[in-house]
């Protein structure tokens, strides 16, 4: 327990443990190299690739935004969910209504025409209130009950796209928006600086660099207090609770910021895909996000990158190079079957022996192994440095138990908040 006195008044305050807080973004040489690597590699994509790749790589990027925000709710705070796919749904609806054309008849789905400026962050933001509404009934659960109350809103969100058919369109489906900048439409060719862009090579650019700003937003929350709160609810609420952690803001924050980037990914997919049925935001998508983050990496911004391309760009590229031979429809193995053994076996072979994932694995076989800070080791000096938020404070009591003699004695020092 540590006593801080700040500006002249004393107050009990627990810091929260900074263990395994993930490293710094581009803290040493090489990891800048890996940058550099990475842009040289993304150039080079960019330049060489064909329409197919680009098709694989855009669905793998918008599944990759769809990851972060299922690892933020589940990774990062412990929240079992398993309604990932209607929050996706809701997003892509609601781009629906706001961008799509308006109706030319009395059965066509309802359409305002508005921007993308508009109709992208509203699918986020109308996902994050419905996360916001739904929040406060489900977080009272834990575990294994949360899991089914997020498993209730996939067939609640089911029954409700098959049947408002003025939004979705009913079972058949509709035609959803596509991103247009004044009079640049993303489904065409266009010219850039005199340089020619295929409508893949647009979406491309786009999807990426949400991409970016969303892993750069998770990969900082999760190195800020907040994010050291979401870890210490997912590893005990009681212990959080009791170091001063508000867990119904902490699991509410998390909830809606997971949201939100799902319905952001919603509303990029279907604009992608441009016609999508309801029954596509099934239970089924809901698994694939959960095998991802298992596969790529628990509570990591690169395991869930890599998780999603595995799970979601892996089947496309065996169906392009046509790695399996065909199905004839006598107990041939197709790439989807294929891929459904894949994610079992790697569930069951990453929980048991690596449950970091496949960024866990790379971490573990790396020169130098696994990086972590070494948090904790204030517990066993007489004075403790604490760096936060810039304000000076004093500790004043300072205690370490133990179950020797000294059990019960204080220790003072000086630090900074």
């Amino acid at each position: 327990m540590i006593a801080t006195r700040e500006r002249g008044r004393s107050r009990l305050r627990q810091e929260l443990p900074r263990e395994a807080e993930p490293p710094r973004l581009l803290g040493n040489l090489a990891r800048w190299l890996w940058l550099g690597v990475g842009v040289l590699a993304l150039l080079l994509f960019f330049s060489l690739a064909g329409d197919d790749w680009f098709t694989i790589v855009n669905y793998c990027l918008i599944a990759a935004i769809a990851t972060l925000a299922l690892n933020l709710l589940s990774g990062y705070t412990g929240q079992i969910s398993l309604g990932l796919a209607f929050f996706m749904g809701l997003g892509g609806y609601t781009a629906a209504l706001l961008g799509g054309n308006p109706p030319q008849g009395a059965l066509d789905p309802w359409g305002l025409g508005l921007p993308v400026f508009i109709w992208l962050p509203a699918a986020g933001l109308v996902a994050a209130l419905v996360g916001a509404l739904i929040g406060p009934s489900a977080l009272r659960l834990r575990g294994f009950y949360l899991g089914i109350v997020t498993l209730a809103l996939v067939f609640i969100g089911n029954y409700l796209f098959r049947n408002l058919n003025f939004i979705t369109g009913g079972p058949q489906g509709r035609n959803f928006p596509v991103p247009a900048f004044g009079g640049f439409s993303l489904d065409q060719q266009n010219s850039i600086f005199g340089i020619a862009l295929t409508s893949g090579q647009q979406y491309f650019l786009l999807i990426l660099v949400i991409l970016l700003f969303s892993a750069l937003f998770v990969y900082n929350l999760s190195r800020s207090r907040v994010g050291r709160a979401m870890r210490a609810v997912r590893d005990h609420e009681v212990g959080a609770a009791i170091m001063g952690v508000n867990l119904f803001e902490v699991k509410m924050g998390a909830f809606v910021l997971s949201s939100f980037l799902a319905g952001v990914a919603g509303a990029l997919y279907v604009s992608y895909a441009r016609y999508v049925i309801p029954d596509y935001w099934s239970l089924s998508l809901s698994i694939q996000f959960v095998a991802a983050i298992i596969i790529g990496g628990i509570a990591d911004v690169w395991g869930s990158i890599l998780g999603a391309a595995f799970v979601f760009a892996l089947p496309q590229v065996i169906d392009y190079f046509s790695l399996l031979p065909p199905s004839t429809g006598g107990g041939g193995l197709s790439s989807g079957d294929l891929n459904a053994l894949l994610y079992g076996l790697l569930i069951i072979v990453f929980l048991l022996f690596e449950p970091g994932g496949v960024i866990g694995l790379v971490r573990r076989l790396r020169p130098g192994g696994p990086r972590l800070q070494a948090a904790g080791a204030s517990a066993n000096a007489g004075a403790a440095t604490l760096k936060e938020g810039g304000e000076s404070i004093e500790v004043v009591d300072l205690q370490q138990r133990s179950s020797g003699p000294d059990e019960g004695q204080g220790r003072r020092g000086t630090g900074a908040s």
